[in-house]
């Protein structure tokens, strides 16, 4: 799905960047240009951004 469509961004991408180290909005901005343009997407990139981020960290094991 387009997350911006000024520059043609999908939620693809946004994964594929933290994947290859993005961790925050800055990083997406710099990467891909998020929020260069309009601004409209950035919510919706944050969304984005924070469910890749929390698929990204292992879940740690429970202390025993």
């Amino acid at each position: 799905m387009y997350i911006c469509v000024c520059k043609g961004v999908t939620d693809h991408a946004i994964r594929e960047a933290v994947s290859q180290g993005a961790e925050r909005m800055r990083d997406l901005k710099a990467n891909l240009g998020i929020t260069e343009q309009c601004g409209i997407c950035a919510c919706h990139a944050k969304r984005v951004l924070e469910q890749a981020l929390m698929q990204e960290t292992p879940a740690q094991p429970p202390v025993t």
